[in-house]
């Protein structure tokens, strides 16, 4: 397992999920990837394409203006 982190700032829908989503592509299962996010409706986008495709919300919260998401990469 090893941890990634996306930089997905002043990025507006649906540009954090597509990041998000080319991003976990080159992941393996169980890694970590930490997305930073000022769009305010990636709060609810990341984590609906999360349950959709297999992947686990392990935390999101804002910090500092930002939103940050921490998901575990599902898969086999």
């Amino acid at each position: 397992m090893s941890e990634h982190r996306l930089d997905a700032r002043r990025l507006l829908c649906p540009m954090p999920v597509i990041r998000t989503q080319d991003r976990i592509k080159d992941l393996a299962p169980g890694d970590i990837l930490e997305v930073i996010c000022t769009d305010p409706g990636a709060s609810n986008d990341i984590p609906a394409w999360c349950r959709i495709n297999g992947h686990s919300l392990l935390s999101c919260h804002e910090r500092d203006g930002e939103i940050v998401l921490r998901i575990e990469v599902g898969g086999d």
